[in-house]
């Protein structure tokens, strides 16, 4: 599921507007058999949208600063999720700017100052652009009426491979940190055309 994510839009519409984001790094994580998942020593109370249906997002806090968002691909009961970990603003950049800049621990850091690359590069930045925090947790990305949505991809006309709809699995996108591991299906709506 993880290389099928790469080119996805996720949106997020909030009081201050709409930001949305094309995927482009994942990293996938399965349950209680990859020491590195959250569900490897079961369910919590943190981790339990891991467990639920496909299509959730499952949020978290780490190191006391920042949040992360997955996206939960298993079947219910079994915790398989995609750390979402980069992805280029394409509506809403203004927006993103001003949610990044304006961020805990940077004084004097201005909205201007941060490069159109660095808006949603990293799980952390993905998340201030988008303004996920915990209140998104659990949250139905497929639902029509949902503040948070994940849509198919939107067939760029320019992909290295020359088809509609897909990019490489992170690789050679100066957006991409790291390359992600497979996980399980999902169904998605299509993209809105911007």
């Amino acid at each position: 599921m993880a290389p099928e994510l790469l080119g996805c839009v996720l949106e997020h519409e909030t009081a201050d507007g709409l930001v949305a984001v094309e995927l482009t790094e994942v990293e996938a994580y399965a349950g209680d058999a990859d020491p590195a998942s959250h569900a490897y020593r079961g369910m919590t109370a943190r981790n339990a949208v891991m467990f639920g249906p496909p299509g959730h997002v499952y949020v978290y806090f780490t190191y006391g600063m920042h949040f992360c968002v997955n996206i939960v691909c298993g079947a219910p009961g079994v915790a398989v999720a995609v750390l979402l970990r980069a992805g280029r603003v394409i509506v809403g950049e203004d927006l993103a700017r001003s949610r990044r800049a304006a961020r805990p621990g940077a004084p004097g850091r201005t909205a201007r100052a941060i490069a159109a690359r660095d808006l949603a590069r990293g799980p952390a930045r993905l998340c201030q652009a988008l303004a996920i925090d915990r209140e998104q947790n659990g949250a139905d990305l497929c639902a029509p009426a949902s503040l948070i949505r994940l849509l198919a991809p939107r067939g760029y006309p320019n992909d290295r491979d020359g088809s509609p709809g897909r990019r490489p699995h992170g690789r050679g996108d100066p957006l991409a940190l790291l390359d992600g591991r497979r996980s399980h299906g999902l169904r998605l709506p299509p993209a809105r055309r911007t």
